[in-house]
Formats: structure tokens, sequence, C-alpha cells
């Protein structure tokens, strides 16, 4: 795992809220009251994620979207993760 994070490190990082470390990767759910504001923070996770190169899974409902981050080349968690939870996290609230 060579530059890779731990689920505790990640968690410990400031500005990363609400996230859940699986086996999958981190893992958030933001509610959102409707699919409308679903589909609004959608495309900010998305603007935020080109600007970076890096692509979550996303997960739009209709009362929330679940972003899951992973690092691919780690087959775990990276730096970049960390960084664009911050920024979605920040989207979100």
């Amino acid at each position: 795992m060579t530059n890779g994070i731990s689920p505790r490190r990640f968690h410990g990082a400031a500005g990363v809220v609400s996230r859940r470390v699986v086996i999958g990767g981190a893992c958030a759910d933001f509610r959102t009251g409707s699919f409308a504001a679903s589909v609004a923070l959608v495309d900010a996770i998305g603007r935020l994620a080109d600007a970076v190169n890096h692509v979550p899974a996303i997960d739009p409902r209709d009362e929330g979207v679940t972003v899951r981050l992973k690092t691919y080349e780690f087959d775990w968690l990276g730096p970049r993760d960390v960084e664009l939870a911050r920024q979605i996290s920040a989207a979100a609230a």
C-alpha cells in the first residue's frame, strides 16, 4: 500500500466529514431533500472531480447522494481521495 492512506488517517483528516471507510473505499451519504437537489450536487461533484482528474462512484437518489472514493493504483485510499472528500463535503454543506 505504498503512498496509500490508512482508514484511521483518512478519518482524521481535517474537513473529511460523514465518511465511513469500507473495503470498497471511503463512502458518504449526503441528504439533499429532493431529486433536483441531488442532481445539482452530482453536477458540483462532477466539476470538482474533473478539476483533480479523480472520478468517484456516485449514486444519486430522490432524497440524497452516496459518494464512494477509492484510488485504484493503491487499491485503497490515496492523497487525492482526502482532498476530493474535503471539497465534496464543503459542496454538500
